[in-house]
């Protein structure tokens, strides 16, 4: 009787959103600088990028609106471009997947050994991926003389006669940026799949002993990697990112712009137009292109990996 004469009040979803923040407000004080620098400088770069991919900008005029021009050109009629495209997806294709499997089986085996060994492998594996002189050890390894290890391995046992420009032979320039691609990206995966395996709840593989479970292949597939679903998300986003933003490893090693564009990508092309000629118009158009592939490319890893163990 007490409660049909007393109602309980119905709030609008405007009033209950207040409500939710004013109870959490202490959450949202704590989120608040990652969410004002992230807003700053992502949210709305990005959208400033794709607003100017539609105008002619060279930092010294007014933006100038031109539509879908800057697109049709890069897709009709820039050669570089196309070929940038090829390259990426080659080195996405091979460099992706493979390095984040060898980074999910180096973390699987690596997490059975005692610890001080774990720690001390776990820093080998990371070390490539933020050592400043990476790049010096490969340009020693494929010089194109015969004092460069390969060509000096090769040319001992037989294989050839003659030194390989393995830096300048647009034969061998992609091959040398897959290399060094592969020991460059373990580092970050590696570390989150190293959590990944930590946090894997031990009891989890009494159970499944106890469900039928039998071998080390089945604790994986049942148990570890369902176990660890945002660590493999995690590291597969880091590495579709990685693999379709190679830049660094192209110019460092076989030059910018490379021989014949052999190891031109679509990042190096954007620094082409955005840091060499000034046409910001034209650069934010290809990061466009560029960021719709990534998003993409992570859509379909993200609805994969959903369905992992189920």
């Amino acid at each position: 009787m007490q409660q049909a004469l007393n109602p309980k009040p119905k709030y609008t979803k405007r009033q209950l959103l207040k409500m939710e923040i004013k109870k959490h407000k202490h959450l949202y004080i704590l989120m608040a600088p990652y969410a004002i620098l992230f807003f700053t400088f992502t949210v709305i770069p990005v959208f400033m990028s794709l607003g100017i991919s539609f105008s002619y900008y060279n930092l010294l005029e007014t933006p100038r609106f031109i539509g879908l021009d800057n697109y049709l050109k890069l897709l009709l009629y820039d050669d570089e471009f196309i070929i940038a495209i090829k390259n990426t997806l080659i080195l996405a294709v091979v460099t992706g997947p493979v390095s984040y499997m060898m980074a999910f089986v180096f973390a699987w085996l690596i997490n059975e050994l005692r610890p001080k060994v774990r720690a001390f492998m776990t820093l080998i594996f990371y070390a490539p991926s933020i050592s400043g002189n990476a790049y010096l050890m490969w340009l020693i390894i494929f010089s194109g003389d015969i004092h460069g290890y390969a060509n000096a391995f090769l040319i001992r046992y037989g294989f050839i006669d003659n030194p390989i420009l393995w830096l300048k032979d647009p034969d061998y320039i992609m091959m040398v940026i897959i290399i060094v691609q592969l020991w460059l990206s373990l580092g970050v995966s590696f570390l989150s799949f190293i959590a990944g395996l930590q946090s894997v709840d031990k009891t989890l593989y009494e159970a499944g002993a106890i469900d039928g479970i039998r071998n080390r292949w089945q604790e994986l597939w049942y148990i570890t990697l369902p176990s660890m679903k945002p660590q493999l998300l995690f590291g597969a986003v880091m590495q579709i990112t990685t693999s379709l933003a190679i830049a660094e490893v192209s110019m460092q090693l076989v030059g910018f712009p490379s021989v014949q564009y052999a190891g031109h990508t679509i990042v190096t092309h954007l620094i082409d137009y955005g840091s060499t000629r000034f046409d910001l118009g034209y650069a934010s158009a290809i990061a466009t292109i560029l960021f719709l592939i990534m998003m993409s490319a992570n859509l379909f890893v993200r609805s994969f990996l959903r369905k992992l163990g189920d």
